[in-house]
């Protein structure tokens, strides 16, 4: 859209020349904001209560930094459950995950603008002063080659450009030399042995001592990386090489990016996640905005605005103009097939496309961003957190959240587009989750299970980098700030690059003009430039009036998004065929079957075996209807092997003085109570048996007696360890693991099964917890004689904890509306089944939907008899028309209905445990005092904030 007044950019010019874009694309959102902002009725929130909020943020960053800088530092990140440090190597390994990590104080340095903005300036100078004494580079480490450049060279030059920015105003700062930018380029040379491939894609990861390709580097054997991996360096990149004036690296990285556009799909001009960095070969195919891509499209759009070369806009524009073509079904964001584009290539989304709706402020493209960031905010207010990946009828797919920013920057560009208080509104829901399920003694903890509140021990270094840094620019005024924000460009990883640097040291051809652009409808690119007149005509209400039709949707059963074969005809959806609802001897199925390429064939053992070839459907979008059809097929045959699991369960230690901050993830058992159907749950002090194995008559009985009793695994079975505990009066048991170091991080849930016989005799509640969980209790009790716990289905408010009991009145006053919200959801859920729903489809299943072997056939097979569990055993789908293998038909049963009110199971992953790991977890817990002092601490803070609201 065409800003009012701007020089070089009306509406339907191609590939606008601005002086400065980011200052008008800014002046366009402030201008958005103030129309809003002013208008009556809009229900704007006071100043009074934007200060409030945005102390609170500060505070909330007081208690994440001090304790990573007291309990962690200088490891990379800290362990908020332990109250000790992320070191890598001392820890079971958690995969990829820890190629972050690389021994160089990555937290600290992930965090040095973030000081600044939150006008942190003293903090500010000795952090940098710590860094350059105490950070070194040159560790005999491999990282990640995506992770370090947005982290860590992001962070170094995001803490130059503030740290010049104060030493100019005279005040801080003064002694400073560039010391930043010296370890920067430093990291940047070791950075570029990665780039040693014939294709210029980066290897994903290099040995920071000795590169790729050297004897002792331990890497450089990978042959793919992810498009996002690759194409997520021109900022930095180019940042390094215009403060240092040497242009390798501006080179190297624009080489990438012109690999990655030269390899799209022409067709469709979409790219895959993952590519061969030898062949340039996708290996991968399947397109989205969520992992694996979302940085690189986000890129192409602030390179533009960096570096002001027209080629990057042009390259963003045609993704962009696909993204909306196949990607977008308002509400949601659905990956597809980059060369069947009409195909969706899987039925869930991840977390992290929930940048998008930010990314289409800035190019200007606001309806959609309103509806895809309301559609994510229902998600949110229904779980408290975005879960890692969710179904597209809004059940949960991966339970875990770490904590990730994405939803935060977006609902910052939007109240910045738009002004509507609304999202304000959004930003204190957030704050008070975070404080609420997340905030623990020593910081924020992960969750490990949105669906339970159970936490995982990890604070990874983009919260304090991101989170803090949105929510307070969400919340501050212009003169709340020492500097104007408009003037830089947030990277990836949210850090400050200066708009100035597009001016500076240019050493690079602008345009590349080998390369050939896909001529686009002109009114793709009206949306370049945002103007308030057009977002928002005469309408102050616009942005309510988009959100108003979905403020429901998570709610509603199973909604399918409408295709826009459907809008264009102007008929709007017509109902598919449901899997739930097919019946094989329904001669009106049979035909709609034929209709979406489906073929149905009767085994001789009287299973029925169904078969689709997407080039036989009728059109396209019955091809699309029959791909949905076979995906809801294998999902819920899935969820009918699956029914016999249970979720995951929560132990929450509620005495003093955790009160009931610390969840831990428990493993569920198949016999004894069922603490999904008693929802106040079992509550009681712990006790240690003896025998501690629990396998034989229990010895100290008055000491278990109307109390939870705490065994060791292994000697026995599980049912006889609850028989005993229960005979001796026990009112519950906690099962620890005997497998020294064994943690709910690093294993996949574990099940109590009961004996063969018939277990209906043990009443009382039985859970497992792994041993790194269980000494978490066992060193509770070493501090305090006595610790109480609460076992339920998944962790309780801890208003609802201690209604009628003492509680130090900042955490009751904290809870008194989410309260209510509970009492109002339980009501809501007495009307509800009250048995558990089967879990989603399998990791298999999901593997296949997310990677089908070609284009055009799909297969399952089902059971005719829809009571026989027997034969659901497992399924698959196929795909005939682009790989040469096709899996055997597998088995499924009949399925059950696909959309009912609960969540399904989230999927445990197996990481690998290296082999030097093996330290003792207990000796380096840290002592109750410490963390007894920084509790009180805490209540202090929240005494003093209440004193200053009064």
């Amino acid at each position: 859209m065409a800003l009012s007044g701007a020089p070089g950019c009306r509406a339907g010019e191609r590939g606008p020349r601005w002086r400065r874009p980011w200052k008008l694309l800014a002046l366009g959102l402030l201008s958005a904001s103030s129309v809003l902002a002013a208008a009556p009725g809009a229900g704007a929130m006071s100043r009074e209560e934007k200060r409030r909020l945005g102390n609170q943020v500060l505070e909330m960053f007081d208690h994440a930094y001090s304790n990573y800088m007291e309990h962690a530092y200088p490891a990379d990140e800290l362990m908020p459950l332990t109250c000790r440090g992320r070191v890598r190597g001392q820890e079971p390994s958690r995969g990829d995950v820890d190629d972050a990590l690389g021994k160089f104080s990555l937290t600290l340095i992930d965090t040095l603008d973030t000081l600044v903005v939150l006008n942190k300036t003293k903090e500010f100078e000795e952090a940098v002063k710590k860094v350059i004494k105490d950070v070194n580079l040159d560790n005999d480490i491999v990282v990640s080659v995506f992770e370090t450049n947005i982290r860590v060279l992001g962070g170094l030059l995001g803490g130059h450009s503030v740290a010049i920015m104060l030493k100019e105003k005279g005040e801080y700062m003064q002694w400073y030399n560039g010391e930043l930018l010296h370890m920067a380029k430093e990291l940047g040379y070791k950075l570029l042995p990665a780039f040693n491939t014939t294709s210029g894609l980066p290897y994903p990861r290099v040995n920071l001592k000795f590169g790729v390709r050297h004897p002792e580097a331990r890497t450089g054997t990978e042959t793919d990386t992810c498009t996002a991996c690759a194409g997520t360096l021109i900022l930095e990149f180019a940042a390094l090489s215009r403060f240092t004036g040497t242009s390798i690296f501006e080179e190297y990285a624009r080489k990438a990016l012109d690999f990655i556009w030269e390899k799209r799909q022409r067709s469709s001009n979409l790219v895959g996640v993952t590519i061969n960095i030898h062949t340039g070969d996708w290996v991968r195919k399947d397109s989205g905005v969520g992992a694996g891509i979302d940085s690189y499209y986000e890129y192409l759009l602030k390179a533009y605005v960096l570096l002001g070369d027209d080629s990057f806009l042009e390259r963003f524009n045609t993704h962009y103009d696909a993204i909306m073509r196949y990607i977008s079904q308002p509400p949601l964001l659905l990956d597809v097939h980059i060369h069947k584009p009409m195909l969706n290539a899987r039925t869930w989304m991840d977390s992290l496309l929930a940048f998008f709706p930010g990314l289409q402020v800035l190019k200007g493209d606001i309806r959609p961003a309103i509806e895809t960031h309301e559609m994510l905010y229902q998600v949110i207010k229904k779980h408290n957190f975005l879960p890692e990946a969710f179904t597209t009828d809004f059940r949960v797919h991966w339970a875990q959240h770490p904590l990730r920013p994405e939803f935060a920057e977006s609902t910052y560009f939007l109240y910045k587009a738009t002004g509507d208080p609304y999202y304000l509104e959004v930003g204190k829901t957030l704050i008070e989750n975070l404080n609420k399920y997340a905030r623990v003694p020593c910081g924020f903890a992960a969750m490990k299970d949105v669906r339970t509140g159970s936490h995982e021990d990890r604070m990874d270094s983009f919260f304090l980098a991101e989170m803090f840094k949105y929510l307070y620019l969400l919340f501050a005024d212009k003169e709340d700030m020492i500097f104007d924000i408009e003037d830089y460009i947030f990277t990836t990883e949210a850090h400050l690059l200066p708009l100035w640097l597009s001016t500076t040291n240019q050493t690079i051809s602008k345009k590349n003009t080998s390369t050939e652009y896909t001529e686009l409808d002109d009114s793709n690119f009206d949306w370049t430039c945002p103007n308030t007149q057009i977002l928002f005509p005469n309408d102050p209400m616009f942005a309510q009036s988009i959100r108003e039709p979905l403020k429901n949707v998570v709610d509603k059963s199973c909604p399918r998004g409408i295709s826009r074969a459907e809008e264009s005809l102007g008929s709007g959806p017509k109902p598919p065929l449901r899997a739930r609802d097919f019946m094989a001897s329904n001669p009106e199925h049979l035909e709609i079957l034929k209709k979406m390429g489906v073929s149905l064939i009767h085994l001789k053992d009287g299973r029925v075996q169904l078969v689709q070839h997407a080039v036989q459907a009728a059109s396209s979008l019955d091809a699309e209807d029959g791909l949905r059809f076979m995906q809801e097929m294998i999902e819920l045959s899935s969820q009918q092997q699956k029914e016999q699991q249970l979720p995951p369960r929560a132990v929450q230690i509620v005495s003093h003085p955790f009160f009931g901050r610390v969840v831990l993830t428990a493993g569920p058992a198949q016999f004894g109570m069922d603490l999904s159907k008693h929802k106040a749950g079992t509550r009681g002090f712990v006790a240690t048996i003896k025998p501690y194995n629990g396998c034989s008559e229990i010895t100290n009985p008055e000491a278990v007696k109307e109390k939870i009793a705490l065994m060791q695994r292994g000697q026995c079975m599980f049912a006889e360890k609850a028989r005993n505990i229960q005979k001796a009066g026990a009112i519950g048991g906690i099962v620890i693991d005997d497998n020294e170091g064994s943690s709910s991080d690093t294993a996949p849930l574990f099940q109590m099964a009961g004996d063969g016989k018939n277990t209906d005799d043990i009443t009382i509640p039985m859970l497992f917890l792994f041993n790194k969980e269980g000494n978490i209790i066992l060193d509770a009790i070493r501090e305090y004689e006595a610790v109480e716990v609460l076992l339920s289905d998944k962790a309780k408010d801890r208003a609802t904890i201690f209604k009628g009991k003492m509680i130090p009145n900042y955490i009751i006053d904290s809870n008194l509306e989410m309260e209510n919200m509970d009492q109002k959801s339980s009501e809501n859920d007495s009307h509800k089944p009250n048995s558990e729903e089967a879990p989603s489809e399998s990791q298999d299943a999901g593997a296949v939907n997310e990677e089908p072997n070609g284009g055009g056939e799909s297969s399952a097979v089902g059971d005719p008899d829809p009571l026989s569990p027997a034969s659901a055993d497992s399924a698959s789908v196929s795909r005939a028309d682009e790989d040469p293998h096709t899996p055997g038909p597998a088995e499924a049963s009949a399925p059950e209905p696909a959309c009912t009110p609960e969540d399904s199971q989230p999927q445990e992953q197996n990481t690998q445990t290296e082999s030097n790991s093996k330290a003792h977890w207990d000796s380096k817990v840290q002592p109750m005092e410490s963390i007894l002092a920084d509790w009180n601490e805490d209540i202090e803070a929240f005494e003093m904030m209440e004193k200053d609201e009064l």
